[in-house]
């Protein structure tokens, strides 16, 4: 049922208004304010889905409540009702965001539409919500030890930046997590966010795949193909295991971070991009550069920020709440109950050599669900944990 609050201070006007909507739709519930502080004071307690405002009232006019609804729930459509004197004002109203205006009298074919135009806007923005927090419970770093504390409040400082952040850290201690929260919590999150892994890429491919090419650059080049760089432009490009990356591409790739610009394969024409470069290594970066298999000034530009990840051996702590964590995942993704663990069977999952890190815990919540009792015990952690 949507909650419409009407906030105008003639009476007569009010009761129109209230009659056309509840006998247009049964599904309206109309509330009634009789001027703008009252209206205003409504919405702050309660959760309306549309608000029909009057613009000429006393005590508070319609233009300050639609500024001070922006600020406490800038989510709601207003509407904003004018009288013929007040038109320039209603379409002042629509520059600060209001939905739309209605003239007085309103014509009742234009009102409804109106109302059920917002009120499918309004349906819209918490749906996009909701699915922008299920694409962030995806990526949620679980854990609460002091190393993480200390990852999760360098993100915080560093997200709203356009700092380059390199992650280090082993195989499956969730770099790509780090990695999509600095995304989500920048100033790009509306934009693109590209994950190129370079040392799945075989390395004659890997330039093509970052940077494009032309038709007839090589010899299965058919047609054009725009990179993942163009791909990421306003966004950001995650270049993961970027350890595993030729010299030539490196180079490539430090031309694009120093100037900004790309050049497809095959072809000398610059293509300007506007890309934030996130990248993760599992392997030592500085003895791959004493090696000579990484370039030292490509680390320097890409190191602007260091976030090392942490092994799980490191941070046990955080393994009961990881434990949890996969137990409703892996719950809701069978449609089956949660299964407990005992508090013995955790103790020796604590105590247990996690050379996989992360991802072997997560494999092991799910074997000792499926195969273990209705409360997994120590001794389903002997029978299907291997040593």
């Amino acid at each position: 049922m949507s909650r419409i609050l009407i906030i105008e201070d003639e009476a007569s006007i009010r009761r129109v208004l209230v009659k056309i909507l509840t006998e247009e739709n049964a599904q309206y519930q109309v509330f009634e304010a009789e001027d703008g502080l009252v209206g205003t004071e409504m919405i702050k307690k309660d959760d309306f889905d549309l608000v029909l405002c009057d613009i000429k009232m006393p005590k508070m006019d319609g233009v300050e409540v639609l500024e001070a609804v922006k600020k406490i729930k800038p989510e709601i459509p207003m509407v904003m009702i004018s009288g013929h004197g007040d038109l320039d004002t209603a379409v002042n109203t629509m520059r600060m965001g209001a939905y739309d205006y209605i003239s007085k009298p309103p014509d009742l074919n234009r009102l409804l539409n109106t109302i059920r135009n917002a009120l499918d806007r309004k349906q819209l923005v918490v749906e996009n919500k909701r699915l922008k927090r299920k694409v962030s419970k995806q990526y949620e770093m679980v854990g609460n030890s002091p190393e993480i504390e200390t990852i999760k409040s360098i993100i915080d400082k560093v997200a709203p930046t356009e700092a380059r952040v390199l992650v280090t850290g082993p195989n499956g201690t969730g770099k790509e997590l780090v990695a999509h929260w600095l995304h989500q919590k920048s100033d790009r999150a509306k934009g693109p966010m590209i994950e190129v892994n370079c040392a799945a890429i075989p390395s004659e491919l890997i330039e093509s795949e970052l940077f494009g090419h032309i038709k007839g650059a090589f010899t299965s080049a058919h047609k054009d193909r725009a990179g993942k760089f163009e791909a990421a432009n306003k966004g950001t490009i995650f270049l993961d295991e970027i350890g595993d990356m030729s010299l030539s591409a490196q180079a490539k790739v430090l031309r694009a971070l120093q100037e900004s610009r790309i050049q497809r394969v095959g072809s000398d024409k610059d293509i300007k991009v506007d890309v934030r470069v996130i990248a993760a290594t599992n392997k030592n970066l500085k003895t791959e550069i004493s090696e000579g298999r990484f370039r030292e000034d490509l680390y320097h530009r890409l190191a602007v920020i260091l976030i090392k990840v942490p092994p799980l051996n490191d941070r046990r702590d955080d393994i009961p709440v990881l434990v949890d964590y996969f137990a409703n995942k892996i719950a809701s993704e069978q449609g089956t109950a949660k299964k407990s663990f005992s508090a013995e069977a955790l103790k020796l999952l604590k105590a247990y050599d996690w050379t996989g890190n992360i991802r072997e815990l997560r494999n092991v919540v799910e074997r000792l669900i499926i195969l273990g009792e209705a409360e997994v015990t120590v001794a389903d952690v002997k029978a299907f944990v291997s040593k």
